[in-house]
């Protein structure tokens, strides 16, 4: 058994021999690079990444990434292609062929099947010169020195190699193509990230009561207006306009004060000039108000008139942290 220290440098050395094959791997990006990217871009059909093994795992990850990124891809298994799958490509679709020996048999067997059907066809392989680089129109080198395996023998830092250039591809594209965060949230609806691009105060508002007192009202009356609406404040107005707030807080803060609570009003007692937003202003924006000012209720506003609140609560519920 491994003690303690040896598990740690292992795991250690591990990191570090990954980390300067992917460093390597900057010496591999050059006009051949250049030419997939602009071909990706050019090309009026889906990116088909393949693969068999370990680099078909890889292949397929980069696929979800070009996806989510708005460059159309989807991952045929290279042992499923020769048995039917070769049917999903089109025309105009671009091939990258993952492989890091770029020998094997199914590649071999695939490569020219997929060369006769016309398509551009690029080799992601970290064995140059090999069957697969002198096959295809261009080649990304991912080619390291050694595997983080201590036999060499398990795919480690070769695999973390062809998921890096994927990712360097999928980054190029997305700044070639000008893709926004807009964008990024169209093909993210769903989750904590989805929510932070595009959840707005004016969601989540109106799911709550809206608390309001007038400036002269009574601290009884204030008191039950906070504790019916449940959201540990309300907003003071005068008329139409925005006066101030009082939340639980101030309350706490006037009991100590030993104040004849049948004499004090909301006037008295309400902190001016509260924290508020607009109800287009994004949930992650409020968040970061609230953080930056320790509170946990927002006011929204409408072209400046009070509409409602947001509370801390509603936006942790939505899984924004």
């Amino acid at each position: 058994m491994k003690t303690s220290a040896e598990i740690i440098k292992l795991a250690r050395n591990t990191i570090a021999n990954e980390a300067e094959a992917v460093l390597n791997l900057q010496n591999y990006i050059n006009e051949e690079f250049v030419k997939v990217v602009r071909v990706i871009l050019e090309s009026r059909g889906k990116v088909v990444f393949t693969g068999i093994g370990k680099s078909a795992n890889i292949a397929a990850k980069i696929v979800a990434t070009f996806n989510s990124t708005g460059t159309p891809a989807v991952f045929m298994h290279a042992a499923d292609a020769i048995h039917g799958d070769m049917g999903s490509i089109q025309n105009d679709d671009i091939i990258i062929c993952l492989s890091k020996s770029g020998n094997t048999p199914e590649i071999k067997l695939l490569v020219p099947l997929l060369k006769m059907m016309g398509n551009t066809l690029v080799g992601m392989t970290g064995n140059i010169p090999c069957f697969l680089s002198q096959q295809v129109d261009y080649v990304l080198n991912t080619s390291v020195e050694k595997e983080a395996c201590p036999n060499n023998l398990a795919p480690t830092s070769s695999t973390t190699a062809q998921l890096v250039m994927g990712d360097a591809l999928a980054v190029c594209l997305i700044e070639c193509r000008g893709f926004t965060t807009a964008d990024f949230a169209k093909f993210h609806p769903g989750g904590s990230l989805g929510k932070q691009l595009y959840l707005k105060a004016k969601d989540l508002y109106i799911r709550n009561e809206t608390p309001r007192v007038d400036i002269r009202e009574t601290v009884r009356n204030v008191i039950v207006e906070i504790s019916s609406k449940r959201l540990g404040c309300t907003a003071v107005t005068e008329g139409e306009k925005l006066s101030g707030i009082i939340t639980d807080g101030d309350l706490r803060r006037m009991l100590q004060k030993n104040l004849d609570i049948d004499r004090v009003t909301a006037n008295d007692i309400m902190s001016l000039n509260p924290k508020t937003i607009d109800k287009e202003t994004l949930v992650i924006d409020a968040l970061q108000i609230m953080r930056s000012n320790n509170i946990t209720q927002l006011l929204v506003l409408s072209e400046n008139r009070y509409i409602g609140v947001i509370h801390l609560h509603d936006i942790l519920m939505e899984g924004i942290l």
